[in-house]
Order: structure tokens, then C-alpha cells, then sequence
């Protein structure tokens, strides 16, 4: 069984993560599949948009934290080194991205809505940056995460750490639309045969003027190259808060359903 599914239709390649008995959490095994069916929809000529979307309840709960545990403990790479270089490869992706949340997006996982051109989410999803209840920084997505959010949004949305209505994301710069639960299909389906129309040259052009931002010389933006070493970087940080005193008392705490000390 995998934990991607791959369906491509009418130009449109949907990557639907499968990870339904973890909540979709992003585990090594699942990331690494994200990439390689990303990059086999980056490869096919008959793809012309790229659709994340979820089974199951929940769209991401963000780090495996069990795995994340056990690579602490033996000291080896942790997840958050292997999401950064997944966020370096969909940032990167020269085809226009759309995602589709349905659900609760969390931590790790509004990485990954950070790279979408476009994130349609259901009114009754919720968004939320917890991992300083963890004792931990958001810091191996802010690269992608800070370009998308408002500075007040981010501070708000990185301190509280409380899971905010889809309206509130929005608002902060998170998602491109919100629309009512049993419209989001359709909103995505219109999106996706929209962005199909454009001529592929041109959309990958575009895309790239869109992800530079505002006040840049066009064709001088920050490089793909520049993007992933941000990333690497800011995985580095992640990595040693997961393995310092208060990041081994959160995943403790998580795992054994109580409080970490500075709650209690």
C-alpha cells in the first residue's frame, strides 16, 4: 500500500497523501514518496497542474513524532531534516500547485500548504503552528512559511500556537480561498481547469515571478538554490531544539499524554 496516491486527469496530477492511520504525519516513507511522485508529475508532459490533497479526516498533523522520537533517542537524521529538502523540492516545482485541505492542518504540514500557488480550504478546517507546545521552533518551514504570511499573522499564529478557524488563516495570508465543506471539490475543480487554459511556458514563468514577491527585478528573484540552503539551515535549527532539553520533554510529554513541565 502506498502512502501517495497518483491519479492524473485531464492535465491535472492530484497527489493524495494516504497516511490515514498516523493522521498523514509527515514520516520519512511519506515524504519520500511525496517527492518522487512530485517529481515524476514535474517529468510528465500531460501534467500541467499538481493537486495536494489527503484521505481521511485530517490534511497533515505535521512531524511523525514517533519517528522523531526514536531519531533523537539514537541519534541519527531526524524527519525535520528530510522535510526540508521535500518543502526545497516542491518550492521548486516548475508547475503551477494547488492544494486542497479539508481538514486540520498542523505544524509540519502548513509547510507544505506554504509551497501551493494556490490552497482552497474547507470553512471548517482548522490551521495551527504548535510546535513551540513542544517545545520546538517552526524553524525548518519559516523559509516558505514567511513569504506567504503577514508579519503580524505569522507572530500571532508562531507564539499562540492555537489552531485558527480556515477565515483566520486567510486573513493572514495562509490560503487563497475559503469555501463551504461540501463546495470545496468544485472551488479546486475550477481551479485547476482554470490554470490548465495557461500556456505551460508561460505559467512556469509566471509562477516564478509570483514566488520572488513583490519589489524584485524580475529575473533576479532569490534563486532555487539560495531557497534550499535557507531551508537546510533552518532544518539544522529544528533539529537541535527536537534534541535540547525542552524538545526531549515535549515529545515525552506528547508521548505519554500529559503535560510538559512548563504547563504543568
Amino acid at each position: 500500500m502506498t502512502l501517495v496516491d497518483v491519479v492524473v486527469d485531464r492535465g491535472v496530477a492530484t497527489l493524495t497523501l494516504n497516511s490515514t492511520a498516523n493522521r498523514n504525519a509527515l514520516s520519512f516513507r511519506l515524504m519520500d514518496e511525496l517527492s518522487a511522485a512530485l517529481t515524476a508529475a514535474v517529468g510528465d508532459p500531460a501534467v500541467r497542474v499538481i493537486l495536494l490533497s489527503h484521505a481521511g479526516p485530517v490534511f497533515c498533523a505535521g512531524a511523525d513524532l514517533r519517528e522523531t522520537t526514536a531519531a533523537v533517542s539514537a541519534g541519527t537524521t531526524l524527519p525535520v531534516v528530510r522535510l526540508a529538502q521535500l518543502l526545497a523540492d516542491l518550492w521548486e516545482c516548475p508547475k503551477p500547485l494547488v492544494a486542497r485541505v479539508a481538514g486540520p492542518a498542523r505544524a509540519g504540514g502548513l509547510g507544505l500548504l506554504a509551497t501551493a500557488d494556490l490552497v482552497f480550504a474547507a470553512a471548517s478546517a482548522t490551521f495551527a503552528f504548535t510546535e513551540v507546545r513542544l517545545g520546538v521552533v517552526p524553524a525548518a518551514i519559516s523559509p516558505v512559511v514567511q513569504p506567504r504570511l503577514t508579519a503580524r499573522g505569522l507572530a500571532e499564529l508562531y507564539l499562540t500556537a492555537e489552531p485558527v478557524p480556515a477565515a483566520r488563516a486567510a486573513a493572514a495570508g495562509l490560503v487563497t480561498a475559503v469555501v463551504p465543506d461540501d463546495g470545496l471539490d468544485e472551488a479546486v475543480a475550477a481551479a485547476g481547469a482554470a490554470v490548465v487554459r495557461g500556456a505551460p511556458g508561460a505559467l512556469a514563468e509566471t509562477k516564478r515571478i509570483c514566488r520572488d514577491g513583490p519589489g524584485v527585478v524580475l529575473g533576479e528573484g532569490p534563486s532555487a538554490t539560495a531557497m534550499r540552503a535557507r531551508l537546510a539551515a533552518a532544518a539544522e535549527l529544528s533539529a537541535r531544539t527536537f534534541a535540547g532539553p525542552e524538545g526531549r520533554e515535549g515529545l515525552a510529554a506528547f508521548a505519554e499524554k500529559r503535560q510538559p513541565y512548563w504547563e504543568a
